[in-house]
């Protein structure tokens, strides 16, 4: 039976912080641990992205981006996260490693292992356990973009490209909001479809 495997994700160069605690079995593979990620933090999935774990990066086969990963070569090709296992790592408690989303606006987070439970744990997983703050909007600039947004939010448009801003936005957009039962929505089988992006028009 698999262990069980407790993550925090936080959201890196954003204050207050944007993160997520939640859990997966350790048989799933790092192409996998991607998409509960865009699932917890509310992600759409639209962009590349790779791990960083001790000296080794890992993503989806790509011949544009492995090929210029090191012209020097003094750095390891990149690995194929499908092929690459959650309990192949040696993951215990208190390491750390990296995932970055869309290489233009670079989002970049920390994942750390807090807990191995046991398979008997009895805990569901995937499952989101707990969080604060909803991730930024897809493409919005990366930090200073969603920080512009912020701003704009609390003190209202002052230009003509604030209010543009906005009206891509579009309403019910809420930086505040998390709630851990609209992700767990996601896990449910028969019910995996988001019902509605998170945070926006609730």
């Amino acid at each position: 039976m698999d262990q069980i495997i407790q993550l925090k994700i936080s959201l890196d160069g954003i204050k207050p912080p944007i993160w997520r605690r939640f859990v997966v079995p350790d048989s799933i593979s790092l192409h996998r641990l991607h998409t509960v990620i865009q699932t917890v933090m509310g992600w759409d999935d639209y962009h590349l992205y790779s791990f960083e774990i001790a000296d080794a990066e890992y993503h989806l086969p790509n011949k544009e981006l492995d090929d210029g990963f090191d012209l020097l070569g003094t750095r390891p090709r990149p690995k194929n996260s499908q092929k690459t296992k959650l309990w192949e790592l040696n993951l215990n408690p208190g390491r750390k490693f990296k995932y970055t989303y869309d290489f233009g606006d670079n989002w970049r987070h920390t994942i750390t292992v807090e807990k191995v439970l046991a398979p008997d744990s009895g805990a569901k997983a995937p499952w989101c356990l707990d969080g604060r703050r909803n991730c930024p909007p897809e493409d919005c600039g990366s930090i200073s973009g969603y920080e512009h947004i912020i701003e704009i939010l609390k003190n209202g448009p002052k230009t003509k490209d604030d209010k543009d801003l906005l009206d891509w936005l579009g309403e019910g957009y809420d930086p505040e909001y998390f709630d851990p039962a609209d992700v767990n929505l996601c896990f449910i089988p028969k019910k995996r479809k988001m019902p509605q992006k998170i945070g926006w028009g609730r």
